[in-house]
């Protein structure tokens, strides 16, 4: 199977197998890895930010939703 590739700039949903645009930053970090001032971002679609925001909160992360400014190239913090 061939997936359709994703345009160069575009930012997609995080969730696996999703090619959805996305709407949400999911702000987040581990706290037994990362210092205070470091952030995680992953960006979800509007079907899969509570799930992904949830994953995150289940293993007690740090985690917040934001906005994703469609006008923005890739989110400030160190993305994964």
């Amino acid at each position: 199977m061939t997936l359709p590739a994703a345009d160069a700039g575009a930012s997609v949903c995080s969730r696996a197998g999703c090619h959805a645009p996305a709407t949400t930053q999911i702000v987040w970090r581990n706290p037994r890895i990362h210092t205070p001032d470091r952030r995680k971002i992953w960006l979800a679609c509007d079907e899969h930010a509570a799930y992904l925001h949830d994953y995150l909160a289940a293993r007690d992360f740090p985690v917040h939703t934001e906005p994703f400014p469609a006008s923005t190239e890739a989110p400030t913090a160190e993305s994964t």
